[in-house]
């Protein structure tokens, strides 16, 4: 999309109904910011959705609005009633279930307590996932703090995880009607052998964000502004599944949709993200 030629036609089109950008956004439910942006062709490609609700305030049809470049536009498979296009979700917690687990493995093969071993864990994970450690130095730093030559963190947290089953399903299904992508803060090289041993669905995502290579973390601002832009979708079309509190409200900060989702009771939050996702 030439979304320059697309800000201008816009523009014109807008002073043509002899509206201002702040009229348009009340007629068409879009945010000041969002509109300001399409403008001045910040927004790489917003979703049809937003440009169906423009089109319709405007008079216009979409083919009006978006000129020629309507041939090439990226069509999503499905629109949600509430403007979704694109979905992602988190894994920890969301399509496995958690890794303390491993703690307590830890604690029994070393002899430390399982108290000990979590407080360890938590003062590298950060750095670990934003890559500027590898798993070989984050294992040798947790060897170091134990006296244990030798650790290796990979399989205690790979034999710790649970695949939720509910999730597994859920994303399967959202793939055939919507892209979806995986939005995680993980450690360098997990993902991928996460898929590997069928702990996570091994789908055709349309975009993997991988704390470790993105170097960002939730719910640090620039790593959904990486999504976001992965993505090719207005932020006001993706809806985030996370069991974080605090994830969701970050990215919601940023005008995405958000879900929370409990591992304690997946029937149920899968249920509520198919109603948000309702078509």
């Amino acid at each position: 999309m030439n979304e320059k030629g697309l800000g201008l036609r816009l523009q014109k089109a807008r002073k043509v109904a002899g509206l201002t950008q702040q009229e348009l956004c009340q007629k068409s439910g879009l945010s000041y910011s969002t509109l300001a942006k399409i403008e001045r062709g910040a927004i790489k490609s917003p979703s049809i959705f937003t440009i169906q609700q423009i089109a319709k305030v405007l008079g216009l049809g979409i083919d009006e609005l978006l000129g020629a470049s309507s041939a090439v536009i990226e069509h999503p498979k499905q629109i949600s009633k509430s403007g979704i296009e694109f979905v992602y979700f988190d894994i920890h917690g969301c399509l496995v279930q958690f890794f303390h687990r491993a703690f307590v493995a830890i604690a029994k093969d070393t002899g430390v307590s399982p108290d000990i071993v979590e407080t360890v864990y938590w003062h590298y994970n950060d750095a670990v996932c934003r890559g500027e450690m590898t798993v070989a130095e984050f294992s040798q730093a947790f060897g170091e703090q134990f006296k244990v030559p030798d650790f290796d963190w990979a399989p205690y947290y790979l034999d710790a995880l649970i695949p939720i089953k509910e999730t597994h399903e859920l994303i399967k299904w959202a793939s055939e009607h919507y892209r979806v992508g995986l939005l995680s803060n993980i450690m360098p090289g997990m993902l991928q052998e996460m898929m590997r041993r069928g702990l996570i669905p091994n789908l055709g995502y349309d975009a993997i964000i991988d704390s470790s290579e993105v170097h960002a973390i939730k719910p640090e601002p620039e790593i959904y502004r990486v999504a976001s832009q992965k993505s090719n979708i207005d932020p006001s079309a993706i809806l985030l599944v996370d069991d974080s509190r605090a994830n969701l409200m970050s990215a919601e900060k940023l005008g995405w949709r958000v879900l929370w989702f409990d591992d304690y009771r997946p029937k149920e939050s899968v249920e509520r993200v198919k109603q948000a996702l309702e078509f």
